[in-house]
């Protein structure tokens, strides 16, 4: 049997590779008449031969709250995702329109909030939102910008049928994943890439650093000095860490590595300190500086935040941001859009819930087996509940959960989540799918095409993060 056979029955969520008559799309018919000459021997050595990459690269990640090692491999699934140029246009032009909104709305929160008065958005939706920091009020970082790194996740359902499903605005992860896994299929399937015109992502190092360097304080005078901020070889994005700070070509720190002297960043090296004028930190706010926040943060460096609004270092992302990827606020971005562009948005929310407003919460408690829960502050696949795969006990704790402390959750529909055909122990089947474009800005917008294509390998699946069984493949945007 060729491995292209589909070996799940046909289910009623759409498929990007196949039509409903059974035939190719038009992005996927080389990749389809690939798959037909492929053997499912051949299929299962390029799959050992991948993870053997991976595996020397150290491409792994942490699995929380098990015992034993909690390191695995990530899983990488051999056939691309394939976007045609009209899809990743249509894609482009409302990822930039939420990128311009959501910096906006962190610029207005933090001075006038005119949203908030306006009647927009309630206040104690900001002021006491738990990633609102005070300390950030009336600040100006360069170039106004608070959001430089931004991972925006879309899921399809239809044809031209795109939905945000979040926006990662405080430390998005997953990029070193995109370009290894190209660097991969290009090793492996050399000939599948010389059939199609796919546009390049190996260039996001250099834009990243570009985008980095564009936001240096403006006391800066020479070139400016780069250093990425680790919490260190436990992390579970370690590996993205290391690797980042490698391709730019610049240190990767701890914040014992690091301390003020005269109004200025040093960092130690072995040739003496060294100034840092722009710091790409991957630690969390509150573990940034114990003088102004967590006083036993071991993580990062004290007076760095005093230092920052004073404009002797640039934090990216900026302290703060959190607030515009909280999953309460994800249901005003609609109104956050039209209010700072005066435009629609181009690309949807899903619709969404909120547990804290009592009409919408008497909605969610009476159909949890129909919805998805999620956390407010949740993040990797935690604390969700999948209302038609959970069991009955799993929904009655829910019920209490929500009933508890209300204003922690919120409510989605069960999306019906396109399909792309994946490699699996009985052969090539369809598996549900996401995508996380990484977006930069600073100077101005940077756009890599495709991004992250995560993919849930275990059937019947809609959860695709890693930490909860899910893997990813390549995502070739081609050209016209």
């Amino acid at each position: 049997m060729s491995p292209s056979t589909q070996t799940e029955p046909a289910q009623a969520f759409f498929d990007e590779m196949r039509q409903a008559d059974g035939t190719s799309r038009p992005a996927y018919e080389a990749v389809s008449d690939w798959l037909q000459k492929q053997s499912r021997t051949t299929i299962k050595r390029k799959q050992e031969e991948a993870d053997a990459i991976f595996r020397r690269l150290g491409i792994t990640f942490a699995v929380y709250g098990e015992g034993g090692s909690n390191e695995r491999l990530i899983p990488f699934d051999l056939i691309p995702r394939v976007l045609a140029a009209r899809e990743w246009r249509a894609l482009e032009r409302g990822i930039e329109q939420r990128v311009k909104a959501l910096n906006a709305f962190l610029y207005d929160i933090y001075h006038r909030q005119d949203i908030v008065r306006a009647g927009r958005i309630p206040s104690d939706m900001i002021n006491q939102n738990e990633a609102f920091l005070p300390e950030m009020i009336g600040f100006d970082p360069p170039r106004n910008v608070y959001a430089h790194i931004i991972g925006t996740d879309i899921v399809r359902t239809g044809e031209n049928e795109f939905f945000v499903l979040e926006d990662n605005v405080r430390t998005p992860s997953g990029v070193s994943y995109m370009l290894e896994n190209r660097e991969a299929m290009m090793h492996l399937f050399p000939e599948l890439f010389s059939a199609h015109r796919v546009r390049p992502v190996e260039h996001y190092p250099d834009w990243l650093r570009q985008t980095l360097e564009s936001v240096a304080p403006a006391a800066c005078k020479q070139d400016p000095t780069i250093a990425v901020l680790t919490p260190g070889i436990h992390n579970s994005a370690y590996f993205e860490h290391a690797f980042l700070a490698d391709q730019m070509g610049v240190e990767l720190v701890q914040g014992s590595d690091l301390f003020i002297e005269n109004g200025q960043l040093f960092m130690r090296t072995i040739e003496g300190k060294e100034r840092v004028d722009v710091l790409y930190r991957r630690v969390d706010d509150a573990f940034l500086d114990p003088l102004t926040f967590n006083p036993s943060s071991m993580l990062g460096v004290p007076g760095l935040f005093d230092l920052y609004r004073a404009g002797g270092v640039t934090i990216v992302n900026a302290p703060g941001t959190g607030i515009a990827d909280d999953k309460a606020i994800y249901a005003y971005v609609p109104e956050i859009i039209e209010f700072y562009t005066g435009e629609k948005p181009i690309l949807n929310n899903v619709p969404t819930y909120r547990c804290s407003l009592p009409d919408e919460r008497a909605y969610v408690l009476d159909n949890l087996a129909e919805l998805v829960v999620k956390e407010v502050h949740g993040s990797g696949g935690y604390g969700m509940l999948i209302g038609p795969a959970a069991t009955k006990k799993e929904l009655a704790d829910f019920h209490k959960k929500i009933e508890a402390k209300p204003h922690h959750y919120i409510a989605q529909p069960t999306l019906a989540l396109s399909t792309c055909p994946a490699a699996t122990q009985a052969g090539i089947a369809p598996r549900h799918v996401d995508l996380r474009p990484f977006v930069l800005l600073g100077d101005r917008i940077r756009l890599t095409p495709g991004g992250l294509t995560r993919v849930a390998l275990k059937k019947g699946s809609l959860v695709v993060n890693s930490s909860q069984g899910g893997g990813t493949k390549d995502t070739w945007v081609l050209e016209d």
